[in-house]
């Protein structure tokens, strides 16, 4: 179906606009081990308003109170954006939902329910007829609080598409603004994906009364993919998540599908209000925050995304950027002359730094925690790194609330020693120390906060990088912890000493573990 016989469909002011929609606060969230606190989620909500999102998705209100809380902080205080609220088709989800949600700017309500056979059956256990009348009952409901409706029609890549008409029809009748295709499963096919939205828009008789949205998860590698495909066939808002992450393989990426539209005008005639010179340090401050390591070989924000090592390639780069890149390196916000911070840089280039960096609401007391440790690591190491600066960060501003605390470690390792290490650290608001065997330093650094803490968490996954390159380089290690109850939990710790960061690493998955727990006894 060409342009000129499609029709119109609801959108922004500008039809050639598309709505970014980024639910890395809810979806994102719902990574294994992707747990936020409410003041990480609102850093991250200040970096995505930042960006220009269109829609902020905070969380789903009635999920818990600290989900509650953290969708009410952000729709409070976060303006100019519209923060958005997941409720399921209920009274109770959509009145939690709009308590939450009500103090924001032009508040959304995003309300779902499946409309596919299997889900009906083995799920819901309703009829069509059944899921029909609860869908008009819960957008009526949510109409009644705000105009900014949303409904998404979970599964519905699998579901009988003339029955996922009927009820969009509907719900548009009811009140709903936006009307969500979402491939629940990440089964759909490009071009068979753009055919289903190409058949939505024909056989749907009031859809110029609405947006038609996607929200595409990654299980065969084609989020991204298919939602371009669901552009060209007349979608106008794309639901996404930074740097693509999300339940299982994740969901569609931000960053790829904004650098896709503005890398290829040729292929599609749309725009975005993404300020893409934001994306790093987004990608950035997602991983930071959620433990979540980005591949090497991301697109767009891998480490090796603009990386050229091949001869030829290096060569071609250096006579003609364009030869080897398709896209500028600063159009992402990636700079290589980031090496201005040493050992004699003050407060003033410290603050100008952090808020190039999307940090810009710190405290005086966060910023003079963040300068002692900023000072700490310039005695040690020459040049300052914009990640270093971030690990600092992490550890000073987004953390949440001690159980555990590190003082200090001594460890003692080598082919003919047996590995040792020694723990002073704060558990509960005393002090305590201990010593252990293991089978290496880190071993036995990990038995000794085990021993002192008290805990039975299982190591799922451990991983060590280096945060910039050198010698002096910081380490920075990942962990995913498996709690006694089943809880999955990320821990992230930097410092230029191996051992140490990876005892920080382990002490704040176990943080992290008490956190949830002293949020589900609320």
């Amino acid at each position: 179906m060409s342009d000129t016989t499609m029709k119109d469909i609801k959108g922004s002011t500008n039809k050639d606009q598309i709505i970014i929609f980024d639910t890395t606060l809810r979806d994102g969230e719902q990574s294994p081990g992707a747990t936020m606190n409410m003041q990480e989620k609102f850093r991250l909500a200040q970096q995505l308003a930042k960006m220009k999102v269109d829609v902020i998705e905070a969380g789903f209100p009635i999920a818990s109170a600290g989900d509650f809380d953290c969708v009410k902080n952000i729709a409070d205080h976060i303006k100019d954006v519209q923060i958005a609220g997941l409720a399921r088709a209920s009274i109770k989800d959509i009145d939690t939902a709009w308590q939450a949600l009500k103090g924001g700017f032009n508040p959304r309500i995003h309300t779902f329910l499946a409309t596919s056979d299997i889900h009906l059956k083995h799920k819901l256990k309703m009829s069509r007829d059944q899921v029909l009348e609860l869908a008009v009952s819960a957008v009526k409901h949510a109409a009644g609080y705000t105009s900014n409706v949303e409904f998404s029609a979970e599964d519905a890549t699998r579901s009988d598409l003339d029955f996922v008409c009927r009820v969009f029809s509907a719900v548009i009748e009811a009140g709903a603004t936006t009307l969500n295709f979402p491939d629940t499963t990440g089964y759909a096919m490009p071009d068979e994906f753009a055919g289903q939205i190409r058949y939505l828009v024909e056989h749907i008789p009031n859809i110029d009364k609405a947006t038609l949205s996607v929200h595409c998860h990654n299980d065969l590698g084609l989020a991204v993919a298919n939602s371009l495909a669901a552009i060209k066939a007349g979608v106008r808002q794309v639901e996404t998540t930074i740097n693509g992450i999300g339940e299982r393989a994740g969901n569609t990426a931000m960053e790829e599908l904004v650098m896709a539209i503005r890398t290829r005008p040729d292929q599609h005639v749309v725009t975005s209000n993404i300020v893409t010179e934001q994306i790093h340090p987004s990608s950035r401050m997602v991983s930071t925050i959620t433990g979540m390591p980005v591949q090497p070989n991301k697109a767009i924000v891998g480490a090796n995304a603009f990386a050229h090592e091949s001869g030829i390639h290096q060569d071609g780069i250096l006579k003609e950027r364009t030869t080897y890149e398709i896209m500028n390196p600063a159009d992402v916000g990636l700079s290589s002359g980031n090496l201005v911070l040493g050992k004699h840089s003050g407060r003033h280039a410290l603050k100008d730094r952090i808020a190039s960096l999307g940090y810009e609401e710190l405290t005086d007391d966060d910023l003079q925690r963040v300068f002692s440790r900023f000072k700490d690591l310039a005695d040690v190491k020459k040049d300052i790194f914009d990640e270093d600066i971030e690990a600092i960060l992490m550890d000073e501003v987004l953390r949440i609330p001690n159980t555990y605390e590190l003082i200090s470690l001594g460890a003692m390792s080598g082919n003919q020693t047996l590995p040792t290490s020694g723990i002073r650290m704060i558990v509960n608001g005393k002090e305590c120390e201990g010593a252990s065997l293991g089978i290496g330093a880190i071993d036995a650094a990990f038995k000794t906060i085990a021993q002192l803490t008290g805990t039975t968490c299982q190591l799922l996954y451990f991983a060590v990088s280096s945060i910039t390159g050198g010698t002096d380089a910081q380490g920075e290690v990942m962990v995913r912890l498996e709690a006694a109850d089943g809880k999955i939990v990320m821990g992230q710790g930097a410092d230029p000493d191996i051992i140490t960061a990876a005892a920080k690493a382990y002490i704040n998955g176990l943080n992290r573990v008490a956190y949830l727990n002293m949020k589900n006894k609320k």
